[in-house]
């Protein structure tokens, strides 16, 4: 069975950074199509940016430009790095298999607080 253990989330000032990372065990990710998402109270959970097999990544608007998502295939992890954070970026945040027809169970996420 899959997997997912997200990390490295806490509380930061407005402005600040953090680096999450995911830890994907029972399956290789080498192949997949991968993305880190992110859920509000009150919202939805939504995709904020995907890295294909390839390497070809995208984000949603209100992330590009301050955050990176990248993968270590040899240590069957994913990161994303977020700079220049902003309260609305409060959430917790989960990373999975970016395929709406075929995803692994959900991690427990990592939360991620900016406020000052």
């Amino acid at each position: 069975q899959v997997q997912l253990v997200e990390s490295g989330g806490g509380l930061v000032q407005p402005g600040g950074s953090l680096r999450l990372s995911c830890a994907v065990s029972g399956s290789s990710s080498r192949l997949v199509a991968m993305g880190w998402y992110r859920q509000a109270p009150g919202n939805q959970r939504e995709l904020v940016a995907s890295i294909g097999s390839g390497g070809t990544t995208n984000y949603v608007d209100s992330v590009k430009g301050r955050f990176t998502i990248s993968r270590d295939n040899a240590k069957n992890t994913l990161y994303l790095q977020m700079t220049d954070l902003k309260p609305e970026d409060t959430a917790i945040y989960y990373c999975n298999r970016n395929n709406p027809g075929f995803r692994w169970s959900w991690g427990q996420g990592t939360q991620v607080t900016v406020s000052s």
